[in-house]
């Protein structure tokens, strides 16, 4: 099976659209003819990807404006979800923190668990029926290549990460027989406008990242031929290698080293 073809009624939906690998999968999802459901917490930055992304590709963009790590305003929005034709969706939010979890806000830490994995599969839940139903559809979860490996001070982010990846590589194996597309994008640092990503961006060597636009690229194509993972760039492949075969408690040290580093 292929995915849906874009249609008046059927939407593609991407969470974290308002920056990053989001903005970059929701104009390449545009480019092909698919009409959006963008979902972030900032609403401004929203309406003007809609509007720049309506006026340049002439597809109907949607806004919610939701913190996805809230359940009571998620569970509109998975509702709505639940009762549209959704073509597509993309997973795609998450945030990181770097530093002894021990030291940081705790709170935000349980809430980046609620927004990385419980949003995820909520998300997820709510599409899947109907997707089951019609045979077709495509379900793209952002992972990441921290996902693999045990990481100090990146904790909460590698954990929620490793659901991710296994939730989305799980999912597919069982979504094979209903015509349902899942893959999993699993990055490591991806070169974004996001000025969020300035001070950790400064700390990693420009020849390790690879471009958010050329993400979203492979990342679609990937999912039209349902194939089960994609790790944009050779540092990121090697990163993901690493994590899978490594010894753990190899990996761990290395890692958590590197990870301390960003964490200043």
């Amino acid at each position: 099976m292929s995915l849906p073809a874009p249609t008046a009624e059927n939407r593609a939906v991407v969470t974290g659209s308002s920056s990053g690998i989001g903005v970059a999968l929701a104009e390449e999802l545009a480019s092909r003819g698919y009409s959006l459901i963008l979902v972030a917490r900032r609403e401004e930055l929203l309406t003007a990807l809609a509007e720049k992304l309506t006026k340049k590709y002439g597809i109907v963009a949607e806004v919610r404006a939701v913190d996805l790590s809230n359940r009571e305003q998620r569970a509109p929005l998975a509702k709505e979800l639940a009762s549209r034709d959704i073509a597509i969706l993309c997973n795609n939010a998450g945030v990181a923190t770097f530093g002894p979890l021990a030291k940081l806000d705790l709170d935000y830490e349980r809430d980046i668990m609620e927004l990385n994995a419980v949003a995820v599969q909520d998300l997820t839940l709510a599409v899947l029926p109907n997707m089951i139903e019609r045979r077709s559809g495509g379900i793209l979860v952002t992972g990441s290549a921290a996902g693999n490996m045990p990481i100090p001070n990146n904790a909460t982010y590698a954990a929620s990460k490793a659901f991710t990846n296994t939730f989305a590589e799980s999912l597919r194996g069982e979504m094979k027989e209903h015509g349902v597309h899942v893959t999993l994008l699993a990055p490591g640092p991806v070169r974004t406008d996001n000025p969020d990503q300035n001070e950790v961006g400064s700390k990693i060597p420009e020849f390790i990242w690879v471009t958010a636009a050329h993400t979203a690229k492979i990342t679609i194509d990937a999912l039209a031929r349902n194939k089960m993972r994609v790790v944009p760039g050779l540092i990121s492949k090697g990163m993901s290698l690493a994590g899978q075969f490594g010894p753990r408690s190899i990996t761990s040290v290395v890692a958590g080293a590197a990870y301390k580093k960003l964490g200043g």
